[in-house]
């Protein structure tokens, strides 16, 4: 899955927090000065051309929708992470984390418990 841009997951994010709206909805969400009607028109189109987002017709406008919701997002994001940068190790990841003294020996005792009773 295509990385989000800044500007594309704040979009995203809107349309994650008040579902379906039409582009003019989504201009009234930022505040002054807010962006152009055909920018944001133009992004969004976007979107939905990299399977963001999906659209409902009303006559002649169109009403957008997310087509992947902000938990999937962020999974498959880790994903692409973990991939690239860890050589799709998990464990090399957490080793780094660790490492960094970003876990704690705790949570880690934590992790292993919950992926433990999830197995059950």
């Amino acid at each position: 899955m295509k990385k989000l841009t800044n500007k594309e997951k704040e979009i995203m994010e809107l349309y994650w927090q008040h579902g379906p709206m039409f582009v003019r909805e989504l201009q009234e969400h930022y505040s002054e000065p807010r962006p152009h009607f055909n920018t944001l028109s133009t992004m969004v189109r976007l979107l939905e051309k990299n399977g963001f987002l999906g659209h409902k017709q009303y006559g002649n406008t169109y009403q957008y929708y997310a087509t992947i919701s902000e938990a999937e997002y962020g999974r498959s994001s880790l994903a692409g992470i973990i991939r690239s940068y860890f050589n799709n190790s998990y464990v090399s990841a957490v080793s780094a984390f660790v490492k960094e003294e970003k876990i704690s020996v705790d949570d880690l005792r934590q992790l292993i418990e919950t992926i433990e009773k999830g197995r059950e």
